[in-house]
């Protein structure tokens, strides 16, 4: 399998920290277990350009994966990549909005201002929480024999980095592709009953990649890329926008745990945020585990259309994903709940 051959999660106490600075800078924290350190080494600058990274944290994440994940010993485990499971992938498994991301240069003057500052924000305040606890996913090195760490000196030096999306890539990055092995930066406080989740993408990365391989979906060698073009409407027949960008279809909703049994009664509600009536001929709701109801018809400018599951197309109660496919199988949309939103019996889930 390409990709990342030793992906991996580090669950380790933060014990210290430096700025990324020079050439290539990462953000490096000193973890450690009952026994062992280690150094996490996070990009805060791309080697290529655009040099800013795409960021996002959610100081009250929360994802399925979270029940597993935390069941895991301090130290470090290697992590199976395959759905389902604590593997992270931000297209695949609904980690978030990606809308959310914002650009940031690892160092600018001023307070607060700059990626090292943000990581810096968080890495302090599990610092100052002595039952907080890290889970870095990336790819593990080390351990390294009468090596000692270069930047925090114990011996010998080991650790993880690739802490950031691993599939879409360029150039002679594509050999890192995968699925199922996204890095990430994960911060359990248990005192706050609160995750905080925190996110890297570089530019230069595609948001649509291949389902094995996760290296980016280009268009057919010699064909022109399609562009979104209204239908000339008639009497009968309302303008109709063919392929749509990302996100002008959302999910808002899902009714996961209907009264009177869950098959065949639950429905996934979706909205048309554009203004042009869209045609979901082809389009498909997918559960956790990537089995597909096929849609057809229109939706309405603004408007909202329930569609009712079959039971081959199950929402699990213990926590899952829904995705939206357009016709080429390109996600459009995704979402994610937990156990305890699927609890109330007959309730609708709201996603925002």
């Amino acid at each position: 399998m390409a990709g990342l051959s030793k992906y991996s999660v580090l669950v380790g106490r933060p014990i210290s920290h430096r700025f990324g600075e020079g050439e290539n800078p990462h953000y490096q924290v000193h973890v450690v277990d009952e026994t062992t350190d280690y150094r996490i080494a996070i990009n805060v600058k791309s080697k290529l350009s655009p040099s800013e990274l795409a960021y996002y944290a959610n100081d009250n994440f929360q994802h399925p994966m979270l029940t597993e994940l935390v069941k895991l010993k301090i130290g470090i485990h290697k992590v199976e990549r395959k759905p389902g499971g604590i593997a992270l992938d931000y297209i695949r498994g609904n980690m978030f909005d990606r809308q959310k991301m914002r650009l940031l240069p690892h160092n600018l003057v001023g307070p607060d201002n700059d990626l090292n500052e943000e990581f810096n924000r968080y890495i302090q305040r599990a610092m100052a929480d002595e039952k907080a606890l890290i889970y870095a996913f990336g790819e593990r090195w080390g351990p390294e024999a009468n090596k000692k760490d270069k930047y925090f000196g114990f011996k010998p030096g080991n650790g993880i980095h690739d802490i950031h999306m691993n599939q879409g890539n360029v150039g002679t990055f594509t050999q890192d592709d995968g699925v199922w092995q996204d890095g990430g930066l994960l911060i359990h406080m248990p005192a706050e009953e609160r995750w905080v989740g925190i996110f890297l993408k570089f530019q230069s990365q595609s948001w649509h990649t291949d389902d094995k391989t996760g290296h980016t979906i280009v268009p057919t060698p010699g064909l022109p890329p399609v562009q979104p073009t209204p239908v000339q409407p008639t009497p009968s027949t309302p303008p109709v926008v063919p392929g749509e960008p990302d996100f002008v279809v959302r999910i808002v909703a899902a009714l996961v745990n209907p009264k009177g049994g869950d098959q065949g009664l639950e429905n996934v509600t979706l909205l048309n945020t554009s203004d042009q009536v869209i045609n979901l001929k082809g389009w498909a709701i997918a559960n956790a585990v990537k089995q597909k109801h096929t849609l057809s018809g229109i939706i309405q400018p603004g408007a909202t259309q329930v569609f009712k599951l079959p039971e081959k197309v199950p929402l699990t109660n213990k926590g899952g994903l829904i995705t939206l496919l357009n016709k080429d199988g390109l996600k459009v949309h995704g979402v994610k709940y937990t156990k305890q939103q699927a609890e109330r019996e007959g309730w609708s889930i709201v996603f925002t």
